[in-house]
């Protein structure tokens, strides 16, 4: 029988991870299913451009994995069950069940509430296509003059406000920091910064925690009360508890913890890629929750799985960052280089040259993601020996 490989979420973690295991192991031994919960493939990347204004093309998952040989399985994961080694779904056809030998777990993250009151009732986010489209048709039916309060000072929160700020300029932004936004750019990154929120007239309120939500404003720990017909918040991402509820070795916010190769350190025929991972990078820190991490994670996760099923010695391949990208709307970008400790030097690039270098990331990711299987070889990896379901495969 073939080996069971089941991929939870086709994000840009799992849709280019199950690309790489059809490119580089053999048909006649594996099969590959991928589950994810909607059709598309949603670019998440891209989606602050979209509650913006923007008309962004979603490619259907059942074109890009045309052709693999990887199955498509629309459907939620509503359980684990890593003793029995299966995988609980729910879909258009009804409940299911799919048995895995190995599974790799890329279900990525959603907004973080931090239980902060009000934020699930009254505040909009950009975490996943549903709920940004639902911000979209808000900012929509704002009239002129209209206060949008974006809360949190991450890549996130600054991105989306910048795009906001340019595609709907009649609108009044502001932007709600615990800190200073961008505090971790380099001095002359900042500045550029805080130029690109004066031109597009973004208020910034500094030191500032948003302990309640509410209709028409968002109320601060010291009292203040801040005026916002839309709140979007921000504020960090958090993963969902399917892996915890299963009896993997998790994080206290539910990540899993996993080894130098992104398996899971309680159970090794399961590996973790993209947020939902707990890995640490190349400078001994925890990998952030990021498009970067997602990135970095499925090289590694994949290339493991391929060396122990075939008999090969296991890479440890790059888990270093070398910059972070953040957009300022269509035509600013900042890139902002950092050291092997993650910290900013001084040397960045800024205005139109990053925004195109920005949107040339973006592109390739689309690109890869819509071609899982470019470049795949004539002949493909066998496994080094048959799959043993009563335990982990000998190979692995």
């Amino acid at each position: 029988m073939k080996h069971r490989i089941v991929v939870l979420g086709a994000g840009y973690a799992g849709a280019f991870a199950a690309g790489n295991l059809a490119r580089r192991l053999s048909p006649a031994d594996t099969e590959i299913t991928v589950v994810n919960a909607v059709p598309d493939f949603v670019e998440r990347m891209r989606l602050h451009q979209l509650a913006a204004g923007r008309d962004l093309a979603f490619r259907k998952l059942a074109d890009v994995f045309a052709g693999t040989g990887v199955r498509l399985r629309l459907a939620r994961v509503t359980g684990v069950d890593p003793e029995r080694r299966t995988v609980a779904v729910t879909g258009e056809v009804g409940d299911g069940e799919l048995a895995y030998d190995t599974l790799l777990y890329a279900l990525g993250s959603s907004a973080a509430h931090h239980g902060v009151p009000g934020v699930a009732e009254y505040a909009f986010d950009v975490s996943g296509r549903s709920s940004a489209l639902r911000l979209r048709e808000r900012l929509a039916g704002l009239a002129e003059g209209g206060t949008v309060l974006v809360v949190g000072e991450g890549l996130t929160g600054i991105e989306t406000a910048t795009e906001v700020a340019e595609s709907r300029p009649g609108l009044s932004v502001a932007l709600a920091a615990r800190g200073e936004p961008g505090a971790w750019l380099s001095p002359k990154a900042r500045r550029h910064l805080g130029r690109a929120f004066d031109r597009l007239g973004i208020t910034v309120h500094e030191h500032t925690r948003v302990e309640a939500v509410e209709p028409g404003r968002a109320i601060a720990a010291d009292g203040t009360s801040v005026p916002a017909d839309v709140t979007v918040w921000s504020a960090g991402f958090a993963v969902h508890p399917i892996a915890a509820a299963a009896g993997l070795e998790t994080t206290g916010n539910g990540r899993i913890v996993v080894d130098r190769t992104m398996r899971s350190v309680s159970h090794p025929d399961v590996y973790a890629a993209g947020d939902c991972a707990y890995a640490i990078g190349g400078n001994g820190r925890p990998l952030p929750m990021s498009c970067a991490t997602a990135g970095l994670t499925n090289m590694q996760a994949t290339a493991a799985i391929v060396a122990r099923l075939t008999g090969g010695e296991v890479p440890a391949t790059g888990l270093t960052y070398h910059g972070n990208h953040i957009s300022l709307g269509r035509r600013d970008a900042i890139f902002q280089v950092v050291d092997g400790d993650a910290r900013a030097k001084s040397w960045y690039l800024g205005g139109r040259t990053a925004a195109r270098l920005k949107a040339g990331v973006l592109t390739g990711a689309g690109w890869g993601i819509a071609h899982p299987t470019f470049g795949m070889p004539k002949r493909r990896r066998r496994l080094a020996t048959a799959p043993d379901r009563a335990g982990v495969s000998a190979a692995a």
